[in-house]
């Protein structure tokens, strides 16, 4: 426990009627990324705020950093950075400038032009912020965060609105975060987003924490069916391929073609099974392809009512 960056224990947050926060317990590391997920409205920006010290609890028991959120002080807020989902630049400061500007708000702060060089902004070190691209003023919130020199950083849906080359710079930038010694908290509604960045990831659904671990284990997974696909020639008959899993036609291919699906728990048995068969009766599987359990089809069956 003492060694954990977050501690949370019992946290519960009511509006009114309404019970957002239902007893979540979680623990956050030093030099992890840890990831939230969850539906709108399933309580994790409630959590975060509450962490953040910005809102009250109900109850529970709650240590960021060793000290209560609910009772910051300056020392402890200069140990967090805070990255909004929406945030607002001042369009007329520069790049440098504006980290010039926060810099100034801590007695030690980084070295703002090192900030500039690892949010990857070393070109447009002097461009206004209003003529950065979405992409680059995501980098320049990151900096702001970042010019403090904090211990801990969050990261609200950090890539929101990004298109895909834009968002794979970001995760490479949060990536490298973790080299630098910085513990992150990070929501997120991207499935691939918490596989490539989250040590560990939690799904918070109707105010409590279903599921909590490692990417590949969380949900387990392992319990899933995995999924072997690929098509064979219209009018095969597949009652002899002897997998565990029933092969199941899906319809017409392409070229004459018919796509075939096996749900199974055996898959490297399975897999051993349909391409015996297939060599047995000189068979051409096309398009094979062995799917496991996505973290989105874990998310999908915890969170769906």
């Amino acid at each position: 426990m003492s060694d954990s960056v977050i501690s949370v224990r019992g946290l519960r947050k009511s509006y009114d009627e309404l019970e957002a926060v239902r007893g979540i317990d979680l623990e956050v590391f030093p030099e992890e990324i840890f990831a939230v997920l969850g539906p709108n409205g399933a309580g994790k920006t409630t959590t975060v705020e509450i962490l953040e010290g910005y809102r009250d609890r109900d109850a529970g028991e709650v240590s960021v950093l060793g000290v209560d959120p609910a009772s910051p002080t300056p020392a402890w807020r200069e140990r967090i950075g805070i990255v909004l989902q929406s945030t607002t630049l001042e369009p007329a400061l520069s790049v440098r400038e504006s980290l010039q500007q926060y810099a100034g708000y801590y007695r030690e702060p980084r070295d703002v032009d090192e900030v500039i060089e690892l949010v990857g902004l070393g070109e447009q070190a002097g461009v206004r912020a209003r003529k950065l691209s979405g992409g680059q003023q995501r980098r320049l919130d990151v900096g702001i965060a970042l010019v403090g020199d904090p211990d801990l950083l969050f990261l609200d849906e950090p890539t929101t609105g990004f298109d895909p080359s834009a968002r794979r710079q970001a995760w490479e930038m949060v990536a490298g975060l973790r080299e630098l010694g910085k513990t992150v908290l990070l929501t997120t509604h991207y499935m691939e987003e918490a596989q490539f960045l989250a040590d560990r990831v939690a799904i918070v659904s109707a105010g409590e924490i279903v599921a909590l671990d490692t990417p590949e284990n969380l949900g387990d997974r392992r319990r899933l069916p995995t999924t072997i696909t690929f098509t064979v020639a219209s009018g095969t008959d597949l009652s002899g391929v002897g997998t565990t899993g029933r092969p199941e036609a899906s319809g017409q291919a392409e070229d004459g073609r018919v796509a075939v699906r096996v749900s199974t728990h055996e898959p490297v048995a399975d897999l051993n099974r349909l391409t015996a068969w297939s060599l047995e009766g000189e068979i051409e599987l096309e398009q094979l392809e062995v799917r496991r359990p996505s973290l989105e089809d874990v998310y999908l069956e915890l969170t769906e009512a």
